[in-house]
């Protein structure tokens, strides 16, 4: 059995790889669950700890496009200035 720190290490990689629409699906699912209740304390827990994870890649993503349209509105007004 993997010790509890490796185990989320290795959660928390696989979510790095996650696209944003992946990321988003799944956070949703977490939301859900959390919503539905039932859970004991450390599932809950364990639960939260994924969907900021989740809620992180999403914002890195988020992040990385708003730059990508700031810097091409950048550009598209130095090419209207010249």
């Amino acid at each position: 059995m993997p010790e509890p720190g490796k185990e989320a290490e290795a959660e928390l990689a696989e979510i790095a790889a996650f696209g944003y629409e992946r990321a988003r699906d799944e956070l949703v699912n977490v939301v859900k669950m959390l919503e539905q209740g039932g859970l004991d304390l450390d599932e809950s827990l364990a639960l939260w700890e994924r969907g900021e994870a989740l809620a992180n890649r999403c914002e890195q993503h988020l992040a990385g496009a708003r730059k990508r349209v700031e810097d091409a509105l950048s550009r598209a007004d130095l090419e209207d200035g010249e």
